[in-house]
Formats: structure tokens, C-alpha cells, sequence
């Protein structure tokens, strides 16, 4: 049998990784113990985690099922706005786009971007109210047909995405489409997971930001709007009350916005 003479073994015992694994292995003894499986349930578990891996869909059973589990128990207790979910669909080194002389950051689009006009601005502080001017924005969103670019849409890539900075008070606008609600993956084993559960794919309308500015944590969040019929059944579990705004119809365009406190490095 050929060895793969690229595997990389670790050259010293890591602490942190064994404490974690006992506690792994420890609860999952425990769940298994609860749960009272018998042998061919066993079996079809490990199946279909096996098949969950091969799909390449590990990442995208994380976020929807585990990621948000995992913020709350970090973050919840703590000031600042919450984080929610990266999600599958971000991608790095999106364009840095200039604000116009209003101020306004006109994201990529394609001519006569389907859907409605949405102008969403919001402004960026820190915990003790200290206003965080030229801080970092990473910005993107799906389009009316409820693709992400640069995924399994057919606009260019990078569409409805970019990079900015606030301005000298913390505050930023962007021209963007209104975001739509979408259903997750689910032909692989996710969605027969969804299925088990009787649990339907779909998440809101929702935008993705992430902050960073000198001396504070990276926030990554999303914004959700009132109303959207699947608020509150997310299949993610990502919305929090403080990142839910209102959208306000104007003449032939819609106005949100939303405030966002980052929290100091430790």
C-alpha cells in the first residue's frame, strides 16, 4: 500500500485539541446512551454523515444547524450587536467601491438590475459610544432571482457586493436591490435531514455585513426586515431582534437602516 507522503502529522501534543475531543467523545457516548439506538439506526447514522461529508455540504449542515448555537453561547451576554451567521456564500477580496459626492456607495450591479431599489444606511460605533470612522465594510446580499453572485447565479461575479469604508461620523449608505428569501441547498443529505425534521429550507430576506476597525472584534451579521413570512421559523435560526429593521416605501424606491456597535479587542 502507497503512503500519501503529504500528510502533515502534528510534531507536538496540542492540549486544547485533546480537551476538546475527550469532551467530544464524552457527550457524543452520552448522546448515544439517551437516544437508546440500536445497531442498524447506528449504522444509517453514520451512513448518512458519511454521505453529508462526500456532498461537500459539512460546512453548509454547520451553518444552519450548529453555527448559531455556537454564537449565542459566546455573544448573547456580552454588549455589542449580536453576530449571526458568515453563511456559504461570502466571498473575499470583493471590489472596493468609492462613495459619490451624497456620500452614496453604489454597489456592482448589472444595467437595470432586476428588483426594487433599496437605499440602506447605517452607522457604526463602538461600546462606549465612541463613533468609528473609516472602518472597514465587507458587504454582500443575493439578487431578485435569489442567487448569490459568484455562486449559482448568471450575474457577474461580485455582483451586489463590495467593500467600503464609513465616513468621519461612522455612518455609510449603500445603493443595492432589495434582498429576497431563499431556500438553502436541500437535494443532499441536508435536505433529507430537513425532511426527517419535517423542517422547510427556506431563510428571510436578509443582507450580510461585516465590520472591522483597529483595536475591536470582526463583527460578521446579517439585517432582516419586518415582515418577511419566514422570520420566524429561519431555517438557520439566524435572526435576532436587534438586527431586524423596517423597510419605508418611497416614491419608487425603499429606505432602511440600522445601527451597529462593535466590541473592543480583549
Amino acid at each position: 500500500m502507497t503512503q500519501n507522503t503529504n500528510t502533515q502529522l502534528p510534531t507536538s501534543k496540542n492540549e486544547r485539541v485533546e480537551e476538546v475531543f475527550e469532551l467530544f467523545i464524552k457527550h457524543m457516548k452520552e448522546f448515544f446512551d439517551e437516544a437508546k439506538l440500536n445497531h442498524e439506526e447506528y449504522t444509517n447514522f453514520v451512513d448518512w454523515a458519511d454521505r453529508l461529508g462526500k456532498s461537500g455540504e459539512l460546512p453548509l449542515y454547520a451553518d444552519v444547524f450548529l453555527e448559531t448555537h455556537v454564537l449565542q453561547a459566546m455573544y448573547t451576554e456580552l454588549p455589542g450587536t449580536q453576530p449571526s451567521l458568515l453563511g456559504p456564500y461570502y466571498v473575499d477580496e470583493s471590489p472596493y467601491v468609492e462613495a459619490d459626492e451624497e456620500g452614496i456607495i453604489d454597489l456592482p450591479k448589472r444595467e437595470n438590475e432586476p428588483g426594487d431599489v433599496l437605499y440602506f444606511s447605517g452607522t457604526v460605533k463602538n461600546v462606549d459610544g465612541e463613533v468609528l470612522a473609516n472602518a472597514d465594510v465587507d458587504y454582500w446580499q443575493n439578487d431578485n432571482s435569489a442567487k448569490y453572485s459568484n455562486f449559482d447565479s448568471d450575474a457577474p461575479d461580485f455582483n451586489l457586493r463590495g467593500r467600503f469604508k464609513t465616513d468621519e461620523n461612522g455612518k455609510f449608505t449603500v445603493k443595492t436591490i432589495q434582498a429576497v428569501p431563499y431556500a438553502i441547498p436541500d437535494q443532499g443529505p441536508t435536505g433529507e435531514f430537513l425532511g426527517y425534521m419535517d423542517q422547510h429550507p427556506m431563510r428571510p430576506a436578509h443582507l450580510h455585513i461585516m465590520f472591522k476597525a483597529p483595536g475591536h472584534e470582526t463583527l460578521i451579521t446579517q439585517v432582516f426586515f419586518e415582515g418577511d413570512e419566514w422570520m420566524e421559523t429561519d431555517v438557520a435560526e439566524g435572526v435576532r431582534d436587534e438586527l431586524i429593521t423596517t423597510l419605508e416605501e418611497k416614491d419608487g424606491y425603499k429606505e432602511a437602516s440600522l445601527d451597529f456597535v462593535l466590541r473592543k479587542d480583549q
